[in-house]
């Protein structure tokens, strides 16, 4: 049996990033064992990339990254969407005419058509407030910044699984198991 079916989820270093994060929590590491962290967000619910980009567009014109930054902030921190979820909705959206894109300052600027604008008046209660967590109260200022420190964990992992030697995997392995295991000492005080 090959190792990468035995081991999906190792890198080419042996590195497995998702020893002891649980089935809710994967990670899509690609072909060379980079990647993001994939998993259920704010409660279940991965965020409507499509209602955000429509909302956020019928206030003013936006590129791609101006989107992501702008959910990031309006969820508190805890839905960045990436680039891979962004720009193929804003490509659907100019598919169906509701999005026309110009070039702004050397960037690929969308703003919503005569049909978009539209569109969001007549669905404005289907697309909600997509940003904010549906079912419970907002974040407190420990949660954000709970969100915060999650957020700069994961950009330090994501730098020793794409640019660390195997050691230094090994010992990240290592540090993320104990980390795993303080978090459950904590609750359980």
């Amino acid at each position: 049996m090959k190792h990468e079916s035995m081991h999906p989820h190792r890198n080419r270093h042996g590195f497995d990033p998702t020893h002891g994060l649980g089935r809710e929590f994967t990670f899509d590491l690609g072909p060379a064992g980079r990647g993001r962290p994939r998993g259920r967000r704010r409660g279940g619910r991965g965020g409507d990339v499509r209602a955000a980009a429509l909302l956020l567009l019928a206030e003013q014109p936006r590129h791609g990254y101006d989107l992501i930054q702008e959910i990031g902030e309006r969820s508190d921190g805890t839905w960045t969407p990436s680039p891979g979820s962004i720009y193929p909705v804003l490509q659907q959206l100019e598919d169906e005419g509701l999005v026309e894109f110009e070039r702004v300052d050397g960037r690929k600027t969308a703003s919503l058509t005569a049909g978009g604008r539209t569109y969001v008046e007549e669905h404005r209660d289907e697309l909600g407030t997509p940003w904010e967590q549906p079912d419970g109260p907002q974040r407190t200022d420990e949660a954000r910044q709970l969100a915060r420190s999650l957020k700069s964990f994961l950009q330090a992992w994501k730098q020793v699984a794409a640019q660390g030697t195997p050691e230094q995997q090994s010992a990240a392995a290592e540090a993320l198991d104990d980390a795993r295991k303080a978090l459950y000492r904590i609750l359980s005080e």
